[in-house]
């Protein structure tokens, strides 16, 4: 019986292998300090092998798993994206001024 039921979880390993880096329980409440620290973060959905839906958060190699509906975690979310919008289009408007003075420098 042992050698069969090792067989299925390996078998539902080999076929499902997100299955165990979904969140299981979430956190309503998250200090301040830990947001200030987030690296970045996933959407985890309530489809699929996930059933709950979190959102997780990645800080120095670990997850926390909190409440998507958190206005904390919501407002940590909008600040995360609108730097990364910002900090990109900062660099597009760096390259095109660099290859604007290096075009007039050649003429």
């Amino acid at each position: 019986i042992s050698v069969l039921f090792l067989t299925l979880l390996l078998l539902f390993l080999a076929l499902f292998p997100g299955a165990f880096d979904c969140c299981m329980k979430i956190s309503d409440e998250i200090p301040k300090g830990i947001l200030r620290r987030v690296e970045r973060f996933e959407i985890q959905k309530a489809d699929g092998l996930c059933h709950l839906e979190a959102v997780i958060l990645h800080i120095k190699g670990k997850k926390f798993c909190v409440n998507p509906w958190n206005r904390k975690v919501q407002k940590m979310m909008r600040k995360m994206k609108h730097k990364i919008h910002r900090s990109k289009s900062h660099v597009r408007k760096q390259r095109r001024t660099r290859i604007t003075k290096e075009e007039e420098q050649k003429e």
